[in-house]
């Protein structure tokens, strides 16, 4: 049993080339503690996420917003570890991205498709080695990091912050102790004879895989999505609408102080009122824009309804498409529509007129256009 006060996060080993790696301490084991404000953040937590599941459940079609909280998350996830990509981009066509801006495209769009595979592999495989490293395959196929080993654990040492062994921030464990330590991980993932609440679980789960660092590219975005991952798995969530990476980015050095401290102080208590915190109002914010989403697509029915006349059939056909993605060029919309190319062109200019689509180009030709209003509410 582990007392949470209490708590030892590991020790140093010195390597057989003279550099000291981190060992953690594992975590299969029961928690407890005596702090009443963890009881009070997991409650809040709790029903915040409780609401975000309500909400899920009255929004019609649902399924068409979450690629899009997929989409911002792979944004901000990648942001984090220093891809350009804004979300209008992360919502074009490859062809339509210029040659400079592919690299970052491509690797935002990887993480939407690690997502998505992942999301739907639990229906049949547990959280897991396996699943982790599937994941991580797409994750790193064909950009930075394909020379890293794609779906395998590291099998040589990595280190984070400075540019070598000798002035790294932090070394996590040596190679031959990942599979030992992920096994550990795995185990409390799935131990149901431990009396741990799952929010509690997952905010320990969280930081010891960011401590093992098990690949040697991607284990930010890789343990960023386990937190998502968990919360379906555990039916906390019946779908995956809630995503940490925001709440982390807002205040980078705050994220990685937090889990700096449970290394070098062995603070595990307040990695978790962090991260508790984080669940509650990163609920909230996903409850208010499925709120602002609803508001707005009864507002934007209505108004084609009645300004559009003959067009308005049209008009909802490509509403619903936007509402799937908000990026479109005049082609996209004769497609979906089946208008001939000038009427949908016309019905494009429409959208523009009433508010709802704007030009984000600049061109006279190839144009590009966005449902911003939409877009900016993720």
């Amino acid at each position: 049993m582990i007392q949470l006060e209490k708590y030892k996060s590991g020790h140093q080993e010195n390597s057989l080339t003279g550099y000291k790696y981190f060992v953690p301490t594992k975590i299969n084991d029961s928690w407890i503690w005596d702090t009443p404000q963890i009881n009070q953040l997991l409650e809040n937590a709790a029903i915040k996420l409780g609401e975000l599941n309500s909400y899920s459940k009255l929004v019609p079609n649902i399924d068409l917003f979450i690629k899009l909280h997929v989409t911002k998350e792979a944004v901000v996830s990648s942001r984090i570890e220093g891809t350009q990509t804004q979300m209008d981009e992360a919502l074009m066509d490859e062809e339509e991205i210029s040659p400079e801006r592919k690299n970052d495209w491509k690797e935002v769009n990887n993480y939407v498709k690690a997502l998505n595979y992942a999301i739907e592999e639990l229906e049949a495989l547990p959280i897991s080695s396996r699943l982790l490293k599937n994941t991580h395959r797409i994750l790193l196929d064909s950009v930075r990091g394909e020379n890293k080993l794609p779906g395998e654990f590291r099998n040589s040492q990595n280190w984070i912050g400075g540019n070598t062994l000798k002035d790294a921030v932090f070394i996590p464990p040596h190679k031959d102790l990942v599979s030992e330590f992920i096994s550990d991980l795995e185990n409390f993932i799935h131990n149901e004879e431990i009396d741990v609440p799952n929010l509690i679980k997952i905010a320990i789960c969280h930081y010891q895989f960011e401590t093992i660092h098990p690949f040697l590219d991607g284990n930010g975005r890789i343990g960023r999505l386990l937190i998502t991952l968990f919360l379906v798995d555990k039916k906390i969530l019946t779908k995956p609408l809630l995503y940490l990476s925001a709440f982390f980015e807002k205040d980078k050095g705050l994220y990685y102080d937090n889990l700096t401290f449970v290394r070098s102080k062995n603070d595990m208590l307040q990695w978790i009122k962090y991260f508790l915190v984080g669940i509650a109002t990163t609920a909230e914010q996903a409850s208010n824009t499925l709120s602002n989403i609803l508001d707005l697509q009864k507002h934007l029915e209505i108004k084609i309804n009645n300004e559009f006349g003959k067009k308005s059939q049209n008009g909802m056909i490509l509403l619903r498409h936007l509402l799937k993605k908000p990026v479109v060029n005049v082609t996209q919309v004769r497609e979906v529509t089946g208008l001939s190319f000038n009427s949908a062109n016309k019905l494009v200019k429409d959208f523009i007129d009433a508010g709802i689509l704007k030009e984000i180009t600049g061109y006279t030709r190839n144009r590009i256009f966005i449902f911003e209003v939409y877009a900016n509410l993720f």
